[in-house]
């Protein structure tokens, strides 16, 4: 999304405005400030060590993709700084009483001491935890109560963005099935007849104990070649001819055919309301973000710039 390549794009700028701005006398473990908020290395290492674990297979990575992953996480960072900043100056910031909720819920998911052991064996920390999950808060909270209210969807845009999308709200013709399968052809011949009889599917089940017997509802489009062959022509309640397979012996009955429609724009209206809303919300963050970015005073430790892309140490200055 453009809002995370804006501020990788920052970091550049950020390096060559204000690397002489470093304090000599700066906070041991201080990577960078944004309006004079600490980001720490200990949070810039710990995020790279979580998604180095769930990339572990990707073998030992180069200097450049080392400092890639550095300025991207820091990019990440930065953002949610922002964010968070924002939040408190409109008096949104995160509570304590909301982390905790969160926590709760988070945790009535897992077995009593079950999400502590979790946490032990994928060497997650629980304090880092927690601030990463007060970020997602905080983010969350800046879409739904701030960026949301200010956004309204015009039911022109959803009919010129149905018009123009038509073919995404057809729905292709499909198929409801009643598979029958069993160890022989005189099993699943004998289940079909009982079937079409009583057309009583869980009786089917009971009488024979040895078929498997499920509903399926399948685009005629994805239907298997040999499926495909045996069904073609075939009306509902009918069935196919019982097909030898590997596993054995199955038959195919026709439940219910839904002939290929498009969906009226009464029916697909939310669906083309939540992408215009997920596309408008979008931008609106992009558009704040870029004020945020010019209004506020970002500073990365010499240290870290030292480890920057060589753009980024071109256009370096100093004050």
């Amino acid at each position: 999304m453009k809002r995370f390549l804006t501020v990788v794009a920052l970091l550049a700028l950020v390096a060559s405005t204000f690397a002489g701005c470093a304090r000599e006398d700066s906070e041991v473990g201080v990577v960078a400030r944004v309006n004079g908020e600490p980001i720490m290395l200990d949070t810039l290492e710990y995020i790279h060590d979580m998604q180095s674990l769930a990339n572990e297979g990707d073998g030992i990575p180069s200097v450049e993709v080392l400092r890639s992953e550095y300025r991207d996480i820091l990019s990440g960072l930065i953002v949610s700084e922002l964010v968070r900043q924002e939040l408190v100056n409109l008096g949104l910031e995160v509570t304590e009483e909301e982390l905790r909720q969160q926590e709760e819920t988070i945790r009535a998911d897992y077995p009593e001491g079950e999400f502590e052991m979790m946490l032990r064996e994928q060497y997650v920390d629980l304090d880092h935890w927690r601030i990463q999950m007060k970020d997602q808060l905080a983010t969350r909270k800046f879409m739904q109560q701030v960026l949301r209210p200010k956004i309204k969807i015009d039911y022109k845009e959803a009919e010129q963005y149905y018009k123009a999308h038509i073919a995404d709200f057809v729905m292709p013709a499909s198929m409801r099935l009643l598979v029958i399968r069993g160890p022989n052809q005189q099993i699943v011949e004998g289940a079909v007849a009982k079937f079409r009889d009583e057309k009583d599917i869980q009786g089917l089940s009971e009488a024979f104990t040895e078929l498997e017997v499920r509903e399926l509802v399948m685009n005629e489009k994805r239907l298997p070649a040999i499926w495909k062959a045996s069904l073609r022509g075939l009306k509902v309640g009918q069935s196919s001819g019982v097909i030898k397979e590997k596993f054995g012996y199955e038959a195919l009955v026709v439940l219910e055919r839904t002939p290929e429609k498009v969906l009226s724009p009464t029916q697909v209206y939310p669906l083309v309301e939540e992408v215009l809303l997920e596309r408008k919300m979008e931008q609106a963050f992009d558009e704040w973000l870029d004020q945020a970015v010019s209004g506020a005073r970002i500073e990365i430790s010499e240290h870290l710039l030292e480890s920057a892309p060589e753009d980024a140490q071109d256009n370096a200055t100093t004050d």
